[in-house]
């Protein structure tokens, strides 16, 4: 939690009542134990509530959710208690995934309990008739995929004519799922008579031309939670053959102190190959990705987060959506393309207050998506540099730089700082040496078979 705010040189105490937040929503947040605003609440609460349009720039974990929720909710039913008019979509809230779509959606429930204040959501993946039955109850907030969206307003199911709150969030992965081209039809059928919020965690130039369209005057929050999400967080990284890398993920896997694992995999088929593998080795995992049936995914996050699934395989995009609040280790299968989505990644363990583990595998092929990755974080992250799949092949082309040198971090006796020209070179003898004399792939994995997961 954050419960210190910075602005303009002072440190102030805030809370929700000094944000003049009405007292049926301040009884939902004392419900669900929030005490003092995070930074991005504490600066855009204010703004909205008195109708400004907002360009935010958050990660996952900064309270971002809440921080447009409260003021949409609190600003709908002030309007209705003056005026009582029937019940129409004013507020519209477009996200990626289904995943994330139902986290916002159950987050306005939640808060919005003591309101007389109607909210629903809508996705693809399933039938569509219960909802248009929802639809046709009469609703005051809509939180919709694109997709779906697009389908019922074409099937003429409901109209945009009437909203005056348009929420974009997480626009960069919007962006990156191919719907620019919806979010814009989408955009159009809104009045232009309204507030906007554009939350993305990152800023391409692509997300700042769509702003620039659709934004009216904005404020600029930028909150970045990296230092203190690096902080509270363990990192590693494993030098290893891209083909031992699950023979590496197994071995982990072992310890029994990973109760809830977030493994993220680059690629659909990767994530289902993965969870293959760990099956086969006893160690019972579930894959969600695009592919994957709205029911089954659903299922899965359910198991995982009811803690009677230990390892989930994710690719980014369905990981969108993922609210834990006890996940103690992310494992980076796959290193990201994009440095911020390290963070992001890494920014689902240690929320809440809570710290955890952010473990990466690097092949010889990914070495300049870690470069990329220490230059953002501006930190080396400490390598394992003992370990039983220790590469076998030479690589000694990636040096960092002396005058961009990142900060260390706290050191360890299993940690190493900076790579030096041994960082892939490993001749199989001393890896042989390393190694338990009765372990082998095989032997793990019948060890695995005959533990519970």
């Amino acid at each position: 939690m954050y419960d210190i705010f910075k602005k303009e040189g002072a440190i102030k105490l805030m809370t929700f009542q000094e944000l003049q937040i009405i007292e049926p929503i301040l009884k939902a947040l004392q419900t669900k134990e929030y005490e003092e605003p995070t930074p991005i609440q504490t600066e855009s609460i204010p703004l909205l509530l008195q109708g400004k349009d907002i360009l935010g720039s958050a990660q996952t974990g900064t309270g971002k959710t809440a921080a447009f929720a409260i003021p949409i909710l609190q600003n709908l039913y002030l309007e209705k208690q003056k005026e009582k008019s029937s019940r129409v979509i004013k507020a519209l809230v477009l996200a990626p995934t289904r995943e994330l779509a139902l986290q916002i959606h159950d987050n306005f429930k939640e808060y919005g309990k003591n309101l007389d204040l109607r909210t629903t959501v809508i996705y693809g993946g399933v039938n569509q008739s219960k909802q248009i039955r929802i639809l046709n109850q009469g609703i005051d907030i809509l939180i919709a995929t694109p997709g779906r969206l697009l389908d019922l307003i074409q099937q003429k199911k409901l109209t945009l004519a009437k909203v005056s709150i348009l929420v974009l969030d997480e626009a960069d992965r919007m962006l990156d799922m191919g719907f620019v081209k919806d979010v814009k039809k989408i955009v159009a059928m809104v009045p232009k008579e309204r507030q906007t919020m554009l939350f993305s965690a990152t800023m391409p130039k692509a997300i700042m031309s769509l702003a620039s369209e659709i934004l009216n005057q904005p404020e600029r929050i930028q909150v970045s939670p990296e230092e203190a999400t690096i902080d509270k967080i363990i990192q590693s990284i494993y030098f290893v053959d891209r083909k031992k890398k699950t023979d590496l993920l197994i071995h982990l896997l072992q310890n029994k102190e990973m109760k809830s694992v977030l493994v993220f995999s680059r690629t659909k088929h990767g994530a289902n190959r993965i969870v293959k593998s760990l099956i086969q080795a006893g160690i019972r995992s579930e894959a969600i990705h695009g592919n994957k049936s709205q029911g089954a995914r659903q299922e899965a996050l359910f198991q995982f987060k009811a803690k009677n699934l230990r390892v989930l395989v994710a690719t980014d995009i369905a990981a969108r959506g993922i609210d834990i609040d006890e996940l103690s280790h992310v494992i980076n299968f796959d290193l990201p393309d994009v440095p911020e989505t390290y963070i992001h990644r890494m920014g689902r363990t240690g929320r809440a207050g809570l710290g955890g583990f952010a473990i990466s595998f690097c092949s010889e092929e990914e070495t300049k998506l870690l470069q990329d990755i220490q230059r953002h974080i501006k930190m080396y992250i400490p390598v394992v540099k003992d370990h039983y799949f220790l590469p076998t092949t030479s690589n000694t082309s990636y040096q960092p730089k002396e005058q961009n040198t990142p900060k260390k971090t706290k050191s360890s006796s299993n940690y190493s700082y900076g790579y030096s020209k041994s960082s892939f070179t490993q001749k199989k003898k001393k890896t042989d040496k390393t190694q338990p004399k009765n372990y082998s792939k095989y032997d793990a994995r019948n060890q695995n078979k005959k533990s519970s997961n």
